[in-house]
């Protein structure tokens, strides 16, 4: 497992699954002899995504960035739609460090789409139960909103499944959110309540620009998402927080991409230091 520190927080990558999906809709109406050089495809145009936590350590407390794709949870359709080759093994991980489900205290969701929330609750003899059951989970007050009444597009990416069983733990945030070091911003855009990360500590930064940023192939500000409902929001948020990190010489840290856990970028826009995923 990978893992990445800042003054006195530690950032651990967890196995949380793995996705392979269609690079267009991925990389929105960016040409694919552009994106391609970049972010590899297969013959089915597909491109491989983790969907891998991070644990985050501090000051005595366990928080994970995302809870991962979720294990048993997926119809064979969906796991073939949506090109699933790796369920979620965050026990197994979390065992690994030492750890139980039930020693999260949070989980903050950038997000609640189902690549990112169905590891939020799990299968127990037929019903949902809460995987982390001691932890309160954080996310912006219109994400928790949406997920709950979802409209007519975003229904296909808020299940009840992923909701109804850690109701009572959720606290949700209207504009930020705080604990020691870490902040999370309501930001919009590949969702009208999705959120970023920003952790500041030892005079280092980290930035989780989660699905604004969704791998480092998508960089460049006007690269967005198909899959995002509110793209110039999208774009306005990337035209914000990227001068923000660059100037303070940030890490960015990813929870989809196939090939780098993090990056810094120099002022040329090439990565000057990395933290490569091992296969």
């Amino acid at each position: 497992m990978e893992t990445l520190k800042i003054g006195n927080v530690s950032l651990t990558w967890l196995s949380g699954g793995v996705t392979n999906l269609d690079g267009g809709a991925m990389f929105g109406v960016v040409p694919k002899g552009l994106w391609s050089r970049k972010y590899p495809c297969n013959e089915k145009n597909q491109i491989e995504l983790s969907t891998d936590p991070i644990l985050i350590q501090m000051n005595g407390k366990n928080l994970l960035i995302e809870s991962g794709i979720g294990k048993g949870k997926l119809t064979e359709k969906q796991l073939r739609n949506y090109g699933v080759t790796k369920e979620s093994e965050v026990e197994g991980s979390l065992e690994k460090l030492g750890l139980t489900p039930d020693k999260i205290d949070y989980v903050l969701m950038t997000h609640l789409h189902f690549d990112h929330a169905c590891g939020l609750t799990k299968l127990e003899d037929g019903n949902y139960v809460s995987t982390f059951p001691n932890a309160k989970i954080i996310t912006s007050q219109v994400e928790w909103d949406e997920m709950r009444n979802p409209n007519i597009r975003s229904k296909n990416t808020y299940w009840k499944e992923n909701w109804e069983a850690i109701e009572q733990q959720v606290l949700p945030f209207t504009e930020k959110w705080s604990l020691g070091p870490i902040s999370m911003y309501h930001t919009g855009g590949h969702s009208d309540g999705h959120s970023i990360l920003v952790i500041e500590d030892g005079g280092e930064t980290v930035i989780h620009m989660a699905d604004l940023m969704a791998t480092h192939a998508h960089q460049n500000v006007l690269w967005v998402m198909a899959y995002d409902d509110y793209p110039m929001d999208s774009i306005t948020a990337k035209q914000k927080w990227l001068p923000f990190a660059l100037e303070k010489n940030a890490w960015f840290t990813f929870y989809h991409d196939a090939y780098y856990r993090a990056v810094k970028w120099g002022e040329d826009n090439q990565i000057v230091e990395s933290i490569k995923k091992q296969s």
